[in-house]
């Protein structure tokens, strides 16, 4: 009796020690030792939804890697007096039209969000991020803090659509499996409290916003945005941080961005995933995470062309790019103002989980090899902002040049399972400076063909020759498994 009194009063001493080397302390110092869940820089593919009031005028410009092509920005736009967005506004709504007339047009009335659900399951994404609040302070959801201090009705149940569409769609998106995660900006335009008192506004807006959205909603992932006026102290956000992670109800696993202060993007705290966005890119060694759209904008925007948006082929590409260099894929859709995602963009999806119910097994869980990737004239390094993404479309370089490189090949890893994603079918290829056990076995992902390979001093050459059509994914994207014993 008295061993067993002892050994319980030790577990008990064990776990309230556990317990209390987890408090983090509102310092960048204790934040820090509080790790990423691991789930996250696993499951490698999320979708973005940007939607809100801006999805009304839905206009940008079109400019290829160039901020003014965001739609989402339009409110600010025309504060800014840009050319292209007064010349549009003031044809279509006339000059005394305010951003906030668009409110009552925002009205949702065909979201429906099984479907959305449903779309991003098959899409082969593993989580979602949707904007609960952009800059322009419209809420998602029934924030109070929106109203009072915007004195109109400005979050979508007290407004138009009439509908918690953040917690409809949270509700769908868990249903089906995914994980949900927030957007959220911490700034706001043209918020008269803002405007007035930031300090003020950090504190009896910002502040209780946010922890009723956490409470509220328990989101997976907080997507911080809207930073770079002020520093970490100025916003509170160490000890936001130290509320997250000790006291809210999502502290054992929820994930963060780095955007919490004009002082803290790209900083590699610990605690904290770096974002890139439209083709930055980073590298294996912190956890990160590229964002784009399917188009050239966040928002949705009226505007584009299908030369604007990107193909399957160059998604799936983008894809296997960023993961084969660590890194994770949120992939941005704009719906529109009756709440319809275009069907441009669901096509877009449909075909990523096509591709993905077949070579996931090269993406999902693996991590980065010693090399991401191999280009025509050599290895290319794995080095901040080594990537095909900044300047060009993926198709302008998987297609031999006379006058440049041209990427080759992919890599991922498993445990002892090796994986080279080619972009297209050549007879035979070769991997330089490759290396692998004499007992290796090699399949095609979803294929039964077989093929050879052999060493030839630091490089491996592998005979493709006899695969036929139907061994290779109809995307032309096909993976070689290589599995060691």
């Amino acid at each position: 009796m008295k061993k067993s009194f002892f050994l319980l009063l030790l577990l008990s001493l064990a776990l309230t020690t556990t317990v209390k080397a987890q408090k983090f302390d509102a310092n960048w110092e204790s934040l820090n030792t509080r790790k990423i869940p691991a789930w996250f820089n696993q499951d490698k593919f999320g979708i973005f939804i940007h939607w809100g009031v801006y999805a009304v005028p839905a206009y940008a410009p079109t400019i290829r890697n160039n901020g003014y092509s965001y739609a989402e920005w339009y409110w600010h736009r025309l504060y800014e007096k840009q050319k292209d967005f007064i010349a549009f506004h003031d044809k279509n709504y006339g000059s005394s039209f305010a951003y906030t007339q668009f409110e009552p047009m925002f009205k949702a009335e065909m979201f429906e969000p099984d479907q959305w659900a449903d779309l991003f399951k098959k899409s082969g994404a593993k989580y979602v991020v949707l904007t609960s609040k952009h800059h322009d302070g419209y809420s998602l959801w029934n924030s109070q803090e929106a109203d009072k201090n915007w004195n109109r009705p400005w979050n979508s149940v007290t407004g138009t659509p009439h509908r918690d569409l953040l917690g409809d769609l949270t509700n769908s998106v868990r249903n089906a499996g995914l994980k949900m995660g927030y957007y959220y900006s911490l700034y706001e335009w043209f918020n008269p409290m803002w405007l007035h008192d930031k300090k003020a506004y950090v504190e009896k807006h910002m502040i209780p916003q946010f922890k009723d959205l956490v409470t509220k909603y328990k989101p997976s992932i907080i997507f911080s945005d809207g930073e770079w006026d002020l520093s970490d102290t100025a916003w509170q956000s160490p000890k936001i941080l130290a509320w997250l992670f000790n006291e809210s109800p999502v502290k054992d696993h929820v994930v963060v961005n780095d955007r919490w202060g004009n002082n803290t993007r790209e900083k590699n705290h610990g605690a904290m995933y770096t974002t890139s966005e439209y083709g930055s890119g980073m590298d294996a060694s912190i956890v990160w995470e590229e964002s784009q759209g399917v188009g050239l904008s966040y928002g949705y925007n009226r505007k584009e062309q299908l030369k604007d948006y990107k193909s399957s082929y160059e998604l799936i590409l983008m894809l296997c790019d960023l993961v084969s260099r660590g890194g994770n894929f949120l992939l941005d859709i704009g719906p529109d103002a009756d709440g319809n995602i275009p069907v441009i963009m669901q096509q877009r999806l449909s075909d990523m989980g096509d591709w993905l119910k077949i070579n996931g097994e090269a993406i999902y869980g693996t991590t980065a090899w010693n090399q991401a990737s191999q280009w025509s004239d050599g290895i290319m390094p794995n080095k901040k902002g080594a990537s095909f993404m900044s300047d060009y479309r993926v198709a302008d370089l998987v297609v031999p040049h006379k006058d440049s490189a041209f990427i080759e090949s992919f890599f991922t890893k498993k445990g002892k399972d090796f994986y080279c994603i080619l972009p297209s079918y050549k007879k035979s290829i070769t991997l330089k400076n490759v290396q692998l056990p004499v007992n290796t076995q090699t399949s095609i992902l979803g294929s039964t063909a077989k093929i050879v390979w052999k060493q030839k001093g630091k490089n491996l050459l592998i005979d493709l020759s006899s695969l036929q059509p139907g061994d290779i994914s109809n995307t032309g994207i096909f993976i070689i498994k290589f599995s060691s014993n």
